[in-house]
């Protein structure tokens, strides 16, 4: 396997930051975010956890702690889609 030289080489990472832009513009635009505060900041705050995790990982020591922050990441994936969900 090749070894990761460079966080910004994830494409998982890379996807992320799309996302996070991609969030930020639909909560400044969409009624349903600018009338509720509470749910813009909770989908916002679970987007940005999924580009820090990997971030958090990537600079661990071991290749077991960036797995395990993966899965974290993967995890706020799954918060940021339920969240869309029930728009």
């Amino acid at each position: 396997m090749a070894k990761l030289d460079s966080l910004e080489n994830i494409i998982a990472w890379q996807k992320s930051r799309k996302l996070n832009k991609t969030i930020y513009s639909v909560t400044n635009t969409n009624t349903t975010f600018t009338k509720d505060f509470g749910l813009r900041v909770q989908i916002r705050r679970s987007s940005i956890s999924i580009s820090s995790n990997i971030a958090e990982g990537f600079e661990r020591e071991t290749t077991k702690e960036f797995i395990r922050f993966l899965f974290i990441a993967k995890a706020s994936a799954g918060k940021c889609n339920v969240d869309l969900k029930f728009i």
